[in-house]
């Protein structure tokens, strides 16, 4: 009896032990459950409420830091940029700021140029970064990419002084030439030869600001608005009858050809200024007594139909280092010979704006000594015909080469030649 009362009493015990130190095990694992890990210390737990919205929907690239200068927080925008990387931010002065900031407290912001990634070219990306601090232990760092905007007011400021230069040279030599009309009042020949000038100026000036409001028109306006099928027959007569007078005086024969009966959907004034610039552009720069000539055809394309009006040029050609930069505004190849044939570097910048603002492209193709071809691409109106396009390109002297318009060995329908010109 006194045997099983102790064996009972010894059971007891094992019993209530065993229970104590599974409640001190599960009491433990709680304990270690709610201890902050290495791994937590950098989760969105330590933000405090509602940052983390906030920064999700911020345009500015957001970087959180803890006080060990670990990320805590970083946008995707971010991380595009490099300026995080191995959850370290990568950019020391931003690094250093942020330690600033986290000792006194007071927000900065500076201005950067920093490496683009991914990239051996020397361009930079502009940032502006801004640093402030998140609470007791956080610092928040808003970065901006200014690299666009900064282009846009380079681009802006090199069209102002383009503009001012391109302007001020007719005006100044207007000036002098009125000079010299009053000084030789009693020349008759004298006042004759510098009236002729200050006319020849005065064109100029008049050419300048009309391709200026021309080229701030198919900017500002959506030609989409006021759109109607133009047939390209129509706008090729309409910029060879625009440079007949030129062309006659430099015994330079014009020819049209290529697919007939073919429409483009846009606005006809912009339209036709394009092709006229780029026909007026092929008679100033080619020598006398050659040939220009302008061609259209329909190609296929995955988003519909395309037509192309290509207008050839045997003239002195562009170099390849020029080609790049020919649709900028106000570049010239040549500026004195430019000046000899009255351009105004603007001309085929309207052409891209009228192209692009259509749907289509603007391309070229030249060699120097050889010539150019400039290519325009115009989405086509209407729907896709359903009869088979008959295959005459090499009937009318086009090929699917770069130079895809070569016309002079093999003529293409003759417009009527302009007259010669005494």
């Amino acid at each position: 009896m006194n045997v099983d009362a102790a064996v009972a009493a010894v059971a007891a015990i094992a019993g209530l032990c065993t229970g104590v130190f599974a409640m001190l095990a599960f009491r433990w694992s709680e304990r270690d459950q709610a201890k902050p890990t290495r791994s937590s210390l950098h989760t969105d737990a330590v933000l405090p409420p509602g940052v983390d919205t906030v920064l999700s929907v911020l345009r500015s690239s957001a970087v959180v830091l803890d006080e060990a200068d670990a990320v805590v927080k970083a946008s995707s925008a971010a991380y595009a940029l490099g300026l995080v990387r191995g959850g370290k931010l990568a950019v020391e002065p931003m690094m250093q700021m942020a330690r600033d900031t986290r000792r006194d407290g007071e927000i900065r912001q500076v201005e950067l140029d920093l490496p683009r990634r991914g990239t051996g070219r020397g361009e930079a990306l502009a940032v502006s970064a801004r640093v402030a601090p998140l609470g007791s232990r956080l610092v928040l760092l808003l970065v901006e990419d200014l690299t666009e905007a900064r282009r846009i007011e380079a681009v802006r400021r090199d069209f102002v002084a383009n503009v001012s230069h391109e302007l001020k040279t007719p005006v100044g030599a207007l000036s002098l030439l009125s000079e010299a009309v009053m000084d030789a009042s009693d020349d008759p020949e004298a006042v004759t030869r510098f009236a002729g000038r200050m006319q020849n100026e005065a064109t100029r000036l008049t050419n300048l600001v009309q391709e200026l409001i021309d080229l701030s028109r198919v900017q500002n306006d959506d030609p989409l608005e006021d759109a109607e099928p133009v047939r390209v027959d129509e706008l090729v007569a309409e910029a060879i009858d625009r440079c007949r007078q030129q062309a006659g005086a430099k015994q330079i024969t014009m020819a049209s050809g290529g697919t007939a009966d073919l429409s483009v959907w846009g606005n006809r004034g912009q339209l036709a200024a394009a092709l006229g610039n780029l026909v007026e552009n092929a008679v100033n720069y080619s020598p006398a007594r050659t040939r220009v000539g302008i061609a259209g055809r329909r190609i296929s394309a995955p988003g519909g139909d395309l037509i192309e009006i290509a207008v050839t040029d045997q003239g002195i050609g562009i170099s390849e280092k020029d080609r790049d930069r020919i649709f900028e505004r106000f570049y010239r190849v040549d500026p004195a010979r430019s000046r000899a044939t009255g351009g105004t570097g603007l001309g085929l910048a309207i052409v891209k704006h009228v192209a692009a603002s259509h749907g289509g492209e603007v391309t070229v193709w030249s060699a120097e000594g050889q010539g150019s071809t400039f290519t325009l691409r115009l989405p086509e109106a209407g729907a896709v015909r359903d009869r088979e396009r008959p295959d005459d390109l090499a009937a009318e002297g086009l090929d699917d080469e770069d130079r895809p318009y070569e016309t002079f060995n093999d003529p293409l329908p003759a417009h009527p030649a302009p007259e010669v010109l005494p």
